[in-house]
This record gives structure tokens, C-alpha cells and sequence, in this order.
């Protein structure tokens, strides 16, 4: 019987399969989590939109569903600053949408929606003890980490360069999710911001295997058993997905993105800042092609977003794309439209029986 040619995540966190499921603000949420976590991979609950309560309820789901463990994501970036000027400016580089949708350009805007992890967030984990906590942007300070793991969580946390892999093993990390150029929505960078020296999973991840001793987890560009051997051959020790999922009837995305998801060719994303103010990749339409994709209008993240949403709201609800921020990786032609239990049991299959193939061709 073929096995897995590294089981230290699975070790790690007592779960059977090496496949992790992306924590994906604002498309899935504790049905997507239950799925993974009961199909034998690590569920995923994004966190990072969601307030003290929230958490407390969908957790609640999760745990009446499954003993399975559970990794709870969150921001860490720090708290913007307001540039009324900047704000001012984005306005009115969008006015001209807004009078296109019959919306009135001065109309008062919703409030910023991703809030960093914070000293009442870390109570909450501290309470209620989800075997995973991990973050994107870094860390947050030292006394909140130091909280976290002393309620027994194992921290993971994103790297996008080899600098932020070794940052992040020196504060203590037991994991090391390393995010290649193809993956979809935000990118975790947080030591350079400057996205043209941006590395592929390729190139990233046996470099971050070379760079620190705790477990290396790719993520970007993988939406099959072809992807995972390729990561494992790298010297991967698990992977994770999000794009792939986002096709499973349990994602909470809008129409218009399901849609465009299964037509997005792989050159049919770009990375841009419009709809947050901080680089994520997205199916390019029309907001993308005629603002970004990245624009030197944009406010300090996420404050991008509250000028956004009124014409996403309003484009979405015509049945449009135009303005919707449909967050996709480089390999979502490659996804299926299963449920989320049966693909990540199926990913397993195919990917040891690959795994065989190749190990009998020797």
C-alpha cells in the first residue's frame, strides 16, 4: 500500500490526510470546514470578517458536526489610517460607476469589514481552544501569540518569500504555509510589498524546505493529484487548497463568481488591489481592466473596499461580474464540482495511486 511520503502535519495535528483547506474570507464558512474535516483533511474556518459572536456561532456548528481538528484563520495587519484625501480621491475615480448603476457617488459608504486578530479575538481562542490558529500578514504581537499558544493551538502562518518563512519559524510557528505567486485572493506578504519579486510555488517551496525545520505546507496553483505529487516532490509536507473548493456546492460565493469560475482560463486572473487595497488575485473584469490592476488611488487596506461595495452589491444583484470581487488562483480550470468531502477523498485516492504509479515505474 502506497503512503504518504511525508506524515509530519498529520502528526502534527492528528489528521489523516495531508490536505488542508484554504480559510477563505467571505466563501466558506463551518459547512466547507465540516466537509474537510470529516472527509480526513484539516477544516478551515476564515475568520477574519467575522465578529466575536460569529466565531462563537459557527465554530459552535463545526463542533456539534465533528470532533475533527479545526484551523480558525485571521488578518493580522495593522489598523489603517484614514487619508480623507486618499479617500476622497478613490471616490471620485469611481463616481463615474456609481452614476452608470443610478447610485449617488456621495452616498455614506459601509465600514471596512476585515479587522485584525486582537486582544478580544484572542480571548475567544484562548476559550474556546481550536486545535489550529494561523494567520495571514504575519503575526500579531508577541503578547496575543504568546496567549494562543499557550491555550495549546499549533500556529500557522503564511510566507511568501524565504525571508518571511524564517521570520516566522524564529517566533515560533509549527508550520510554515508557503504561498506561491498562483494562489488566489490576498497575498500573505508582509516583509516586502512589492508584488514584481513575487515566486512561484515552484521556486518557493523547496527553497522553504531548505530554509527552516518545521513543516512546509504549498499552497497556490494546486487543484489536483498532479499538483500535490509536484508539491510533495518539492519537498512539501502537505498542501492546501482554496480555488479548488470554491467549485463545491458548499462555498457561499455569489452566482456571478461560481459562474465565471467555471469559464476563467489561466491567464484569465491578475493580482490587484481595487477591491481591498492590498494585492489579491481575482478573475480580471471589468473594475480590474479599466481601474487596476493595481492603482495608486487606492486607500490603505481594507479601506478600498468600502467604495467598492455599493457597486458590487448593486452589479451582483443585475446578475453582473463587472464590479464583483471573484477571488480565484491560476488552476481553477481545474476544479470539479463536487462536494467538499468527496473531492478532498478523491484528491487523497488519486494522489497516492499516483504516488504508486510513479513508485513501481522506478
Amino acid at each position: 500500500m502506497t503512503m504518504w511520503p511525508d506524515t509530519r502535519v498529520q502528526n502534527l495535528l492528528g489528521i489523516e490526510l495531508p490536505i488542508l483547506l484554504a480559510p477563505m474570507a467571505g466563501a466558506a464558512l463551518s459547512d466547507m470546514a465540516i466537509a474537510v474535516a470529516e472527509a480526513g483533511g484539516l477544516g478551515s474556518l476564515p475568520c477574519a470578517m467575522l465578529s466575536t459572536e460569529q466565531v462563537r456561532a459557527e465554530l459552535g456548528k463545526i463542533r456539534r458536526r465533528t470532533s475533527r481538528p479545526i484551523n480558525l484563520n485571521f488578518f493580522c495587519h495593522p489598523r489603517p489610517e484614514v487619508d480623507l484625501e486618499r479617500e476622497a480621491a478613490w471616490r471620485e475615480r469611481l463616481a463615474q460607476y456609481y452614476l452608470e448603476l443610478g447610485l449617488n457617488p456621495q452616498q455614506p459608504l459601509p465600514s471596512a469589514t476585515r479587522m485584525p486578530f486582537d486582544d478580544a479575538m484572542c480571548e475567544l481562542m484562548v476559550e474556546l481552544k481550536p486545535e489550529v490558529v494561523s494567520f495571514h500578514f504575519g503575526l500579531p504581537e508577541e503578547k496575543l501569540l504568546s496567549r494562543v499558544k499557550s491555550a495549546g493551538a499549533r500556529i500557522f502562518s503564511t510566507a511568501t518569500t524565504v525571508a518571511e518563512a524564517r521570520w516566522l519559524e524564529q517566533r515560533g510557528c509549527d508550520a510554515i504555509l508557503a504561498q506561491g505567486y498562483e494562489a488566489g485572493g490576498h497575498r500573505g506578504m508582509f516583509l516586502n510589498e512589492d508584488i514584481s519579486t513575487q515566486v512561484g510555488s515552484m521556486s518557493l517551496v523547496p527553497q522553504v524546505v531548505d530554509a527552516v525545520k518545521v513543516p512546509v505546507i504549498a499552497s497556490g496553483g494546486i487543484a489536483d493529484a498532479r499538483g500535490i505529487v509536484a508539491a510533495f516532490a518539492l519537498g512539501a509536507a502537505a498542501v492546501q487548497l482554496g480555488t479548488a473548493y470554491l467549485h463545491c456546492p458548499e462555498a457561499t460565493i455569489k452566482p456571478v463568481h461560481r459562474k465565471a469560475l467555471r469559464s476563467v482560463a489561466d491567464d484569465g486572473t491578475a493580482l490587484t488591489n481595487v477591491f481591498s487595497g492590498r494585492p489579491a488575485r481575482g478573475i480580471v473584469n471589468r473594475i480590474v481592466r479599466e481601474v487596476g490592476p493595481m492603482s495608486d488611488l487606492t486607500p490603505s487596506f481594507p479601506l478600498a473596499g468600502s467604495a467598492i461595495a455599493p457597486l458590487r452589491s448593486k452589479s451582483e444583484e443585475a446578475g453582473s461580474g463587472d464590479f464583483a470581487q471573484m477571488w480565484s488562483g491560476q488552476s481553477a480550470h481545474l476544479g470539479r464540482e463536487l462536494p467538499a468531502g468527496e473531492l478532498t477523498k478523491r484528491l487523497a485516492a488519486e494522489t497516492l495511486a499516483m504516488l504508486d504509479t510513479f513508485g513501481r515505474s522506478r
